[in-house]
């Protein structure tokens, strides 16, 4: 009698530990997927300044001697 229910506490107690660390697992998921969408925001707005400054250096470009029709 004392093998059987010995079994079924650690069946038990393993269940609860698969469970911990699936909670674990999904917290950092989360945590992750927020970096990620920090991440990609941050990148865009990288994006629009480096598109901006291009732009503006273009146009510095064109009014620069020697660079119009010839």
């Amino acid at each position: 009698m004392l093998w059987p229910m010995l079994a079924v506490a650690l069946g038990f107690l393993g269940i609860a530990v698969l469970g911990v660390l699936g909670i674990r697992v999904f917290i950092e998921a989360r945590r992750l997927g927020r970096q990620v969408t920090d991440a990609t925001q941050r990148l865009g707005r990288a994006a629009d300044d480096l598109e901006r400054a291009a732009t503006g250096l273009a146009r510095t470009g064109e009014s620069l001697p020697g660079r119009g029709n010839a």
